[in-house]
């Protein structure tokens, strides 16, 4: 077997342990063989089998520092809800979820294609001609189509499959970009267009390049983003710099990150991400299509404390807080309970909410010693409430039950 040929079946290994590309090269270079296979196995490798010059820095998958965070394996980073104390979530708090490692793309030398059989002829945009298109400003959060997948076996018994996120894989922001329509029509989209294909450039992802496809519709929609800068300020590079789609109120999977190619179809289109993956599978979900199951498109509504999990609190008075959000309207009410959910009662919405973005919620609770269940439950303006009861899915997506949130009083 060659050199090529061991180095390729040893990231194959890597890969399926979860293990980064970036880490990957990082512990080849540094230890060979010997420390990725350790990686792979949990085994301690000796500090003087790495290479000296070896950069710690290029261990992490992301640019930007991960202590406030739960990590999540190699892929993810968890905000924790404790550190927020506003509506916008400042980037260095807000999660991230990647399907390899977050790119530092060059702009010089990024284009945007935009091809496929319902525009008229493949069309190429650099960076400037995107920043010269007329943009626009919205706040909305971003939620993993994952966000409280643990809850599936932390409340009702049942492990579903990959990350096991709490409450912490959303944000909400000011995004700033062009509407994804103004792109197409400048392209020439036909009146026949089905599906738009989003592909980012992160080809140590899933299919070379972690893509979803999303209805002609709902990329014409005009909240429907092409983002280039995030909070007032340039995209970050864990955020998808130089450019990423944005789908308010859908799941987070289809805000592409680094994006760099739109594939538009007069039929259905069909990859990963809505065959097999970003499906839900399950008894209560028939297979749509190409899918083994219901597509995971638009969120649920839901609402979370933000508070350490578990909590822990001195016997008194608290004032507490938490978040709330809905994809299909503002949130209308907040309730909350100490006891198990047997009684609720209304909590406070604070301050404004956007018509995108969500809402921030809060009640005072005079805590007794003890140990102790607290819950909150949303209803938005459409009439939609969290449900009693989501049934499961393999994947574990789009858990909305009320949660309930440990606290113990001392």
């Amino acid at each position: 077997m060659s050199a090529a040929d061991q180095r390729q079946g040893l990231w194959e290994l890597a890969h399926e342990r979860g293990m980064s590309r970036r880490r990957f090269l990082w512990l080849l270079s540094a230890g060979g063989a010997t420390a990725v296979l350790a990686a792979c196995t949990g085994t301690r490798v000796p500090a003087e089998t790495l290479a000296p010059t070896a950069p710690a820095a290029e261990m992490l998958p992301w640019f930007k520092d991960p202590d406030p965070f739960i990590v999540r394996g190699t892929s993810g980073l968890e905000a924790r809800l404790e550190n927020l104390d506003g509506l916008i979530t400042p980037e260095r708090f807000f999660f991230v979820r990647n399907n390899s490692v977050s790119l530092d793309v060059a702009v010089d030398d990024w284009s945007l294609s935009i091809t496929g059989d319902a525009v008229p002829a493949a069309v190429e945009m650099s960076y400037d001609d995107v920043l010269a298109m007329e943009c626009r400003t919205l706040e909305a959060y971003l939620e993993c189509a994952g966000n409280h997948r643990a809850m599936f076996d932390l409340v009702n018994g049942q492990t579903a499959e990959g990350t096991q996120w709490g409450t912490g894989a959303v944000g909400n922001a000011t995004w700033t970009g062009v509407p994804l329509a103004d792109v197409l029509r400048a392209a020439g989209i036909s009146d026949d267009a089905v599906s738009v294909m989003l592909i980012g450039m992160d080809v140590d992802s899933p299919e070379m390049g972690f893509r979803r496809v999303i209805p002609a519709a709902k990329a014409m929609d005009p909240d429907t983003l092409l983002v280039h800068g995030m909070n007032g300020s340039a995209l970050p590079r864990d955020h998808g710099y130089p450019l990423r789609a944005l789908i308010p109120g859908w799941v987070g999977s289809t805000s592409i990150k680094w994006l760099s190619q739109i594939v538009v179809s007069a039929d259905q289109q069909w990859a990963r991400n809505n065959t097999t993956s970003y499906v839900l599978i399950g008894d209560a979900y028939p297979p749509e299509g190409e899918a083994l199951g219901e597509v995971a498109t638009a969120q649920t509504i839901k609402s979370a404390l933000a508070l350490p999990w578990p909590a822990e609190l001195d016997a008194g008075v608290h004032r507490i807080g938490g978040y709330a959000h809905s994809p299909a309207g503002r949130v209308a009410a907040v309730e909350w309970s100490d006891d198990s959910g047997r009684s609720w009662r209304e909590a406070q919405l604070v301050g404004r909410q956007a018509r995108l973005g969500w809402a921030r919620f809060e009640f005072r609770w005079d805590a007794p010693a003890g140990e102790h269940t607290v819950m909150t439950r949303a209803t938005d303006t459409a009439g939609n409430a969290q449900p009693e009861q989501v049934p499961f899915n393999k994947k574990g997506y789009l858990f909305n039950q009320p949660v309930p949130h440990p606290v113990r009083v001392v």
